[in-house]
């Protein structure tokens, strides 16, 4: 009987044991969460983090706090979470290049964003605008393709930086038209810009939320967005698709991702609030400000993208040769 009912305890301490995840899982958050960001405040990625931590907090009754730790790429950022506890309080927010690019760019083995990372949700998703400095002759998508194809075409495109977003783009196009470009490389977007609209490059890719004033101004000329359909606030300018490059899209996106190991139910959560934010009206309009589309995504729908945005560069970064020390 003494052993019949030791063994019984026995079972019962295991079932208690067991549901104990699903309890801690119940009740997150119960203390304050991180969102470790690659780049300084300011900028769109600082701003969405802002924008999303501050409707986390009203729905989770928790502090959701924005950590930048900029560098090395966006890598030091992203190894920091890839080492992390997967306990659901510290979160990578990044972009394109911090979570897929640079890690092969860099030739340093931080982390795998396959193995090390398990996809949230993304957040939003900005379209790059090819824009020419306003003294140049282009007109069209097609001049300038054309003026680029030519034999000792003198085109120079400004770029803020190895392997960026901006960057790839570029190398994308040239290998999908058959152009070609002398790419000047600058350190970051700023001083790319001040080149651009001074003439001492001729045009370059960025994203729509930088551009569009110096568009309206008529300091630069909008030919082409690089989204798939055309941008509401330029409806004239053509989408490279309709310019004859099919299925060219690409645009710079930001998401989150938990360190490998965190509670499936946990990612789920979190993922169902940013859905419900990201869909809000309000919230979809702060994000119009920074010339972004707000968009979540489940985890599995997340992951998916992620693959297939990998399929896309990894290609671009290899035939381009694109590396950094």
């Amino acid at each position: 009987m003494f052993k019949k009912t030791l063994g019984t305890l026995a079972v019962a301490a295991c079932a208690a044991l067991a549901v104990l995840p699903a309890i801690a899982q119940s009740t997150w958050p119960d203390k304050p969460v991180k969102l470790v960001l690659p780049y300084p405040p300011g900028g769109n990625v600082d701003g969405a983090a802002r924008i999303v931590s501050e409707q986390l907090q009203a729905i989770f009754k928790q502090p959701f706090l924005v950590d930048n730790r900029p560098g090395a790429g966006g890598m030091i950022a992203g190894e920091f979470v890839a080492k992390a506890a997967p306990d659901g309080y510290t979160f990578f927010m990044g972009a394109n290049g911090p979570i897929l690019f640079s890690p092969t760019i860099f030739k340093r083995n931080a982390y795998d964003w396959k193995k090390d990372f398990a996809p949230v949700s993304s957040v939003s998703f900005t379209p790059l605008v090819l824009q020419v400095n306003a003294g140049t002759p282009y007109k069209t998508i097609g001049e300038f393709i054309a003026a680029a194809k030519k034999s000792g075409s003198a085109l120079t495109m400004a770029s803020p930086g190895a392997g960026t977003t901006n960057h790839l783009v570029s190398e994308y196009l040239q290998k999908e038209s058959g152009a070609k470009w002398l790419t000047v490389h600058y350190k970051g977007n700023a001083p790319a810009t001040t080149d651009l609209l001074g003439g001492q490059v001729q045009f370059n890719f960025d994203q729509l939320s930088v551009a569009q004033p110096f568009i309206q101004q008529g300091r630069t000329r909008a030919l082409a967005v690089t989204s798939a359909q055309r941008v509401p606030s330029m409806p004239d300018v053509p989408t490279l698709q309709e310019s004859g490059f099919k299925g060219f899209e690409a645009q710079t996106f930001t998401g989150i991702l938990a360190p490998a190991g965190t509670p499936p139910a946990i990612l789920a959560s979190f993922s169902e609030a940013l859905q419900k934010i990201l869909a809000d009206k309000a919230v979809q309009a702060k994000f119009e400000t920074l010339g972004a589309e707000a968009r979540g995504s489940t985890p599995k729908q997340f992951t998916q993208f992620l693959a297939k945005e990998d399929a896309r560069w990894m290609p671009v970064i290899k035939q381009a040769n694109i590396s950094s020390e």
